[in-house]
């Protein structure tokens, strides 16, 4: 167990960073599996600037690496370009 206050804030303070990056990566997968659903070309074209813009913000705050949340991105544009 930790033995200065100052760690004892800073595991607090750890749990709470980890449920929040826990809870906006499975919000952006959730929305990813959403986006790979929808049949119609117009409405997954709507839905893909969203979902971009939740990759981008993990990849900004270090939830996810930039290659994968360009890996991501690269694989839904495509996917949305053909339908």
């Amino acid at each position: 167990m930790a033995n200065h206050k100052s760690a004892l804030k800073r595991i607090r303070g750890n749990e709470a960073k980890r449920l929040r990056n826990k809870y906006q990566h499975k919000t952006t997968r959730n929305a990813i599996k959403s986006l790979r659903e929808i049949s119609v070309k117009k409405d997954a074209q709507e839905q893909l600037s969203k979902v971009v813009s939740m990759v981008d913000k993990l990849a900004k705050k270090n939830i996810i690496h930039d290659n994968k949340a360009s890996n991501i991105k690269s694989k839904l544009v495509k996917h949305v370009a053909a339908l």
